[in-house]
Order: C-alpha cells, then sequence, then structure tokens
C-alpha cells in the first residue's frame, strides 16, 4: 500500500518525514512545472478500520479528547518519548504526551507537515503477548472489539 500525501511544503514535509523521522528514501522524480515526488520506505503497511465509537475510544485514551481527523498516519518506532521530542523540535505540534495505553503501547500524538495528524507508537509487548490480554485478537466471524492492530 502506498499512501500518497499533497505537501504545499514539500521541502519542510520531506526533511521532516525523511531527515527527522528516519523514513529511508526509496526514490525521488521531478518532472515539468517543478512537479517533485520522493517516495519514503514507511515499512510494512496495514489499513485499520475502525467505527466511531472505537475512533472516540482511541482519543481518550491516547489525548484525553476527540482531535483526529478521519485519517490519521501512525509510524512504529523503537523510542516514543525521544522521537516525539525530535518532532516537536523539527516543527510538529505535541497534541499529546507519549502515552501508555491499555493495550500495551506507548503512543503520542502529533500535528506534523502536510496536513498529517500522526501517532508515534512503540510496543511494550509482542504480538503474541497482546493477543492473549482481553478484547485483543481476532474472531472468525470478525467481530472483534479491538483487533490486534488496536490503537494505531
Amino acid at each position: 500500500m502506498r499512501l500518497v500525501v499533497q505537501a504545499d511544503d514539500y521541502d519542510a514535509a520531506v526533511r521532516f518525514y525523511r531527515d527527522v523521522l528516519g523514513l529511508p528514501e526509496q526514490a525521488a522524480f521531478s518532472g515539468a512545472d517543478d512537479a517533485q515526488v520522493v517516495i519514503l520506505d514507511a515499512g510494512r503497511a496495514t489499513l485499520e478500520i475502525a467505527n466511531p465509537a472505537q475512533k472516540r475510544m482511541i482519543d481518550d485514551v491516547e489525548v484525553g479528547r476527540q482531535v483526529a481527523p478521519r485519517i490519521r498516519v501512525a509510524f512504529e518506532v523503537d523510542d516514543t518519548a525521544a522521537i516525539t521530542d525530535r518532532l516537536v523540535a523539527a516543527g510538529a505540534e505535541q497534541v499529546a504526551p507519549p502515552t501508555t495505553t491499555p493495550w500495551q503501547s506507548v503512543n503520542a500524538r502529533l500535528d506534523a507537515p502536510a496536513g498529517l495528524h500522526i501517532t508515534v507508537f512503540q510496543e511494550l509487548r509482542t504480538l503474541d503477548e497482546r493477543a492473549a490480554l482481553d478484547g485483543f485478537g481476532t474472531d472468525a466471524a470478525g467481530s472483534s472489539p479491538a483487533g490486534d492492530d488496536v490503537g494505531r
């Protein structure tokens, strides 16, 4: 999956996501009329689909109020606190500080360049350990209230 984002300040967005967040550059192209695109490797992608109640619950746990738009981009990191500090120093606005969630990750929320509302998260337990927690995992009917990737 590839997420394509239009950035009014292209250079600032590239610097933020490539140079500060550390997403490796796969390719960059330019064309007529100053057209530019950079493709950054953000790792494996998942698509998390949440109903309105789940979105509200995640905002309440991570931020304490409703803030996320319909689309939020989440990046897994090794150290949420350190990355949050780096991103804020590079121009992101911290919406919520690193918070340990019930699903055992440390999540921080930021408003970032290119108009993206992002989460940076650090898993504290393996997927198998989280799947054993109450309310996690999937069921055959596909109606799990949380899902394996809840919270991103």
